[in-house]
């Protein structure tokens, strides 16, 4: 089962959100409580990440039955946001389990195939650090942008550090073994005929509009938007624009 954060009146509508690859439920914290008040918001550690069970398969399939698994506990439908990888285990669960999802969005991701060779080098990077000669978050950091560039990926990376214990919140053995499944997409059959958005970051280029008809393919009712200046992590980039987006999609009449 997933460890799960919760946030609102259990008696609400509830929501579910999906981080992506290398995230966990609490990076997610301002938008969940930021929605609480109109959705019983249940934020997931998906598989391999977090505080959930690390295993020995990471595909879309696998990441699909256990959302199913949250949802069946919640005894109703769910609305589901997923980003990125996230996105991608949400399409897999409306599309195998439609009962389950009564509104999908998914953040910057489209049903395809990716070529994002450089997830491989993140997890070479984490796994070089010298967790012995760590005692804060800045000291991995400072050891990553040997590796890493960005300073916002070092920080979003170091979040998933047991500083006490001093090991990972990621499984990085079997991510890196299934990387190939986490960039891919398996083309299930089925489509997904409730409400959908996809919602991208206006400089991102992970949905481009050649992605429109396949997405429309699996998801007829898709629709569309982007918010401007932002990129990939657009929910952190541009957080109350993100928050606004989905407060609409998610009061709009069915």
């Amino acid at each position: 089962m997933l460890n799960t954060i919760r946030h609102g009146d259990s008696d609400l509508p509830p929501l579910v959100i999906v981080h992506g690859l290398y995230g966990q439920a609490k990076n997610w914290t301002r938008i969940a409580r930021a929605l609480s008040d109109i959705r019983h918001v249940v934020a997931v550690d998906q598989r391999n990440h977090g505080a959930s069970l690390w295993a020995d398969s990471h595909g879309y399939e696998d990441m699909a039955a256990d959302l199913a698994h949250v949802i069946e506990e919640l005894d109703r439908p769910a609305d589901v946001v997923g980003h990125s990888m996230g996105g991608k285990a949400a399409m897999m669960l409306s599309l195998t389990r439609p009962d389950m999802v009564r509104r999908l969005v998914s953040a910057d991701m489209a049903p395809v195939a990716y070529d994002h060779d450089h997830q491989s080098g993140y997890i070479d990077a984490m796994k070089s650090v010298d967790l012995d000669a760590v005692s804060k978050r800045s000291d991995a950091a400072a050891q990553l942008a040997a590796h890493v560039d960005d300073p916002v990926l070092q920080g979003f990376f170091t979040q998933s550090l047991d500083l006490k214990e001093k090991r990972w919140l990621l499984n990085l053995d079997v991510l890196g073994a299934e990387m190939p499944k986490i960039l891919g997409w398996p083309a299930p059959e089925g489509r997904f005929e409730g409400p959908a958005l996809f919602l991208s970051g206006g400089k991102s280029d992970y949905v481009t509009p050649e992605m429109r008809g396949p997405i429309r393919d699996l998801f007829p009712r898709a629709r569309f938007a982007r918010i401007a200046d932002a990129g990939h992590w657009l929910h952190a980039e541009k957080p109350e624009a993100f928050e606004a987006t989905l407060r609409a999609f998610l009061t709009a009449e069915a």
